[in-house]
């Protein structure tokens, strides 16, 4: 099969169905790993260095460095930043602040991609708080509609619906993926579109939902690095990434955390 665009869409076999959970399952092991150094004056290059080691003493390589030229092991992304925040020992998280850490790691030639919203510290304010919880749930609401005989856009609509009903956007210019034995792979998921559109859900489709969700409008720039991405507004912008499979009568959460953490704060067990 393939997409709007005519690109092949993968479909996995039971086969990679296993070592997916395998590569997924690192791949949430670091998320729950690096919580407890998520703190008020930590560096994201630390956190970063972390994420590395961890990941390669398990078997794992970072499949971002070296990616079109990326940097670093992890995207960590703060407050307005929306995605692909460079690590840097120069950048230290502050008392209040919410951060994204994406990790996609690579383990027997297979991806497991997945990403979470932190807390630093507990100065958390309502409107930070709510955004990152609203966020949780516009992932969620997408992953409900992965199911065989739905469309994409039954995705995408479910996140839009829950978003713009609480008064926040969706960001336009990024979406989900296909993921399997090569990193970004058909088809795209956007995380808005009308209900009954786009490609149809078969079983074997591996692909990630990962929202990004404004506070305030939805348009982004990227900076002068070409990487990190900003809200043009300055709003707060906060994600989730789930990388989930369709199988005959639903579908799989691949990363789900292992320590059965959903969203922060994610307790005293971090």
């Amino acid at each position: 099969m393939a997409d709007k665009e005519g690109k092949r869409i993968v479909l996995h076999g039971p086969e990679g169905f296993e070592a997916i959970r395998k590569a997924c399952r690192l791949a949430a092991e670091i998320l729950d790993y690096i919580g407890p150094f998520v703190v008020p004056g930590v560096s994201t290059g630390h956190l970063d260095q972390l994420i590395e080691t961890f990941q390669r003493e398990r078997g794992g390589i970072p499949a971002t460095i070296g990616y079109h030229g990326y940097p670093k092991a992890s995207c960590i992304s703060p407050n307005h930043v929306v995605n692909h925040g460079i690590p840097s020992d120069d950048k230290r998280l502050a008392e209040g602040d919410i951060v994204n850490i994406d990790v996609t790691t690579i383990v027997d030639g297979w991806y497991g991609d997945n990403s979470r919203m932190y807390f630093v510290g507990d100065k958390i304010g309502v409107k930070a708080r709510k955004l990152v919880d609203l966020t949780y749930r516009c992932m969620m609401a997408g992953i409900a509609q992965a199911r065989p005989g739905n469309h994409l856009g039954d995705i995408g609509h479910a996140i839009q619906t829950l978003a713009e009903a609480n008064r926040c956007s969706v960001v336009r210019d990024f979406g989900g993926h296909g993921i399997g034995q090569v990193f970004h792979d058909a088809p795209h998921v956007d995380h808005f579109g009308k209900p009954g559109t786009g490609v149809l859900l078969q079983p074997g489709m591996v692909f990630t939902v990962e929202p990004m969700i404004n506070a305030g409008r939805p348009e982004v720039k990227i900076l002068s690095d070409g990487w990190t991405t900003v809200t043009r507004d300055r709003s707060l912008s906060a994600q989730f990434e789930h990388q989930i499979g369709i199988t005959e009568d639903g579908c799989e959460i691949f990363t789900l955390s292992p320590a059965g953490f959903t969203q922060p704060p994610y307790g005293a067990a971090a």
